[in-house]
């Protein structure tokens, strides 16, 4: 009991020295803090509207200074603006300048204000944290920069005008027959906003430095033409001559060739370029009538049939067909002016004859004649018989295909004074009247009869207007209705070699005014079969007579001659084996023709006549 009491005496004696023990401290502490914030309270006042101890800016107390002092000082110390250096460059080109003319400013006010209000922002406790802070560590005030961005981009704008330039292609041009060049050059404009951008880091370190300027380069679709103006120009060193073997030559000089040159821009693996050139449609017009001239048609050997040994005999050699390839022909000039060529050939497309010149009868099915016919024309004139003559010619040792059908007007072409016709009597309207190519009709007449006597399909036939009495004439004439007409190109005779064989046509004029026309093939069995009907019968009108001031007194010329009017049918049946395979109906109407007489003014004419 007693142990236990001893035990709570001491415990209390230890509490109660404890307690005077935190008593003391407390009461010192206090007296510390109030010391110190009488202290820090009293500064403050001493420093009112001045810099607290412990703020510095670039290197310079600004503690106790009033801010006023404050802009002084630092503006003494701050002297980047006015002694800071920037170097601005392009390529070889350097430019240096001073930050301030850039608008470079240290803004002096606002680090005085911000100077000023260290320690005096938030609350009480934080003002005393911030005049602590201040006076143990010390407290700096960054500078201020200010980058005016409207100023540097005037400066700017300065530099841009002697850096500035526009894009210009190069261009090729024609003073008369002198190529003119001038060459491209690359634009370049100065890229402000980037500039200033690229500058705010140097700047807003305060430090000098240089930057090379953004500058944004727009290249030209053709930079240097030069090689394309020497082309050009060795075009135009010599006349363009253009080539054929067996025509021309055809020679263009400088001037026209200066105005088809063009000069058009042309890509090529990317690169773009000028190209030279002739103008096509200018080649063209000067191209077609060359191909107008120089077109020919490929022409199959032609041959006359040997009865005796049985084979042909080449009386023509083949003649290989061409046309004018007019593109084709553009762009060989093209590349060859380009390639420095003056003499350039023509291109055509070529086109190989079906038979050439060693063709044998067997090769082509032909053994045989398969139908000879005649006609006659004594009484004609010489005009006339020339004409017959050269129209038959035509056809001689021409070969017609198996299925091909032959068009009488195409193989004679142009039938006129230029191709070796003459003048001679030919039926024009109603009337007899002198013409080129009287005769031809003969021709027509003789081939329509080899055709009908042969048994060939007639594609196109036309008859005459009136009954030539040439036609009805002669040994063998198989009489009227069996005459054709050919006017060309209007009016044709037409048929088709329908057999499987060749068929080789030979025409023979003989001096007792004899026009015979023979076709040679390989009979397939064919026979003809014919007949005629004459339906009715027109009597001729009576002469007529007619003054013609162009003849003399007392001459009577006869210009037309009477025939019977006369509607014919002839009736042909083809067959083969005992099968018709062609069966034709021909009606033919013949006009009653009048004789018709001229004279010369004051001539007696006999008695009763009738004149006009």
């Amino acid at each position: 009991m007693s142990t236990s009491r001893a035990l709570l005496k001491r415990t209390s004696d230890l509490l109660t020295l404890a307690t005077r023990v935190l008593l003391a401290l407390f009461s010192a502490g206090l007296a510390l803090l109030v010391s110190m914030v009488i202290f820090l309270l009293g500064t403050r006042l001493f420093y009112a509207e001045r810099a607290l101890p412990g703020v510095h800016a670039a290197g310079v107390s600004l503690g106790g200074l009033t801010p006023d002092e404050i802009e002084t000082v630092l503006g003494q110390a701050l002297t980047y603006p006015k002694t800071g250096l920037i170097a601005l460059q392009d390529g070889d080109q350097l430019w240096t300048t001073r930050p301030e003319e850039l608008g470079v400013i240290i803004d002096l006010p606002a680090m005085a204000l911000q100077a000023i209000a260290i320690g005096r922002q938030g609350s009480l406790i934080e003002h005393l944290q911030q005049q602590i802070d201040a006076w143990y560590l010390g407290h700096p005030i960054s500078p201020i920069v200010i980058f005016d961005q409207v100023v540097g981009g005037f400066y700017l704008q300065g530099l841009a005008q002697g850096i500035d330039r526009p894009t210009l292609e190069a261009s090729l041009a024609l003073n008369g027959t002198v190529v003119e060049m001038r060459p491209g050059q690359i634009g370049r404009q100065l890229e402000i906003q980037a500039n200033l951008e690229a500058l705010a880091t140097p700047i807003s370190r305060l430090h000098d430095g240089g930057i090379a300027l953004v500058i944004n380069e727009t290249p030209p679709q053709v930079l240097d033409a030069s090689e394309q103006a020497e082309i050009a120009r060795e075009i135009l060193r010599l006349p363009l001559t253009l080539t054929v073997e067996d025509a021309g030559p055809w020679v263009i000089d400088h001037p026209e060739l200066a105005s088809m040159l063009r000069f058009d821009l042309a890509e090529d693996a990317g690169d773009i370029h000028y190209q030279v050139t002739l103008d096509p449609q200018a080649l063209t017009a000067i191209l077609e009538p060359l191909a107008l001239e120089l077109a020919r048609q490929a022409e199959n050997s032609r041959f006359y049939f040997d009865d005796d040994t049985g084979e042909l005999v080449l009386i023509d050699g083949a003649v290989i067909g061409r046309s004018l390839d007019i593109p084709a022909t553009i762009e060989a000039i093209n590349t060859g002016l380009t390639g420095g060529q003056h003499q350039i050939s023509l291109a055509f497309e070529i086109t190989e004859p079906i038979v050439g010149d060693e063709a044998t009868a067997s090769e082509l099915g032909i053994s045989q004649p398969v139908s000879v016919v005649s006609t006659y024309f004594s009484g004609s004139s010489a005009g006339r018989i020339h004409n017959i003559k050269i129209a038959s010619s035509a056809f001689h040792g021409l070969l017609v295909a198996p299925g091909e059908t032959l068009s009488m007007a195409e193989v004679l072409g142009d039938v006129s004074l230029d191709t070796g016709y003459a003048e001679a009597l030919i039926i024009y309207g109603n009337r007899t009247i002198k013409g080129v190519g009287g005769g031809v009709c003969q021709v027509s007449t003789t081939l329509f009869r080899a055709i009908f006597f042969g048994g060939y399909p007639i594609v196109e036939r036309h008859s005459h207007a009136y009954r030539v009495g040439y036609y009805e004439a002669g040994p063998g004439s198989p009489g009227p209705g069996l005459d054709a007409a050919v006017f060309v190109p209007l009016v044709d005779l037409i048929f088709t070699n329908d057999s499987p064989y060749w068929l080789l046509l030979e025409t023979y004029t003989y001096s007792n005014n004899r026009l015979q026309w023979k076709f040679y093939s390989t009979s397939d069995g064919r026979q003809v079969e014919w007949s005629r009907e004459i339906i009715s019968e027109t009597e001729a009108p009576e002469p007529l007579y007619r003054e013609n001031p162009d003849l003399p007194e007392g001459e009577i010329k006869q210009v037309d001659y009477q025939a019977d009017g006369m509607d014919v049918i002839v009736y042909r049946t083809v067959t083969r084996e005992g099968e018709v395979i062609h069966q034709d109906t021909i009606k033919t109407h013949y006009l009653p023709w009048q004789a018709i007489y001229e004279y010369g003014p004051g001539t007696e004419l006999p008695p009763g006549v009738k004149t006009e």
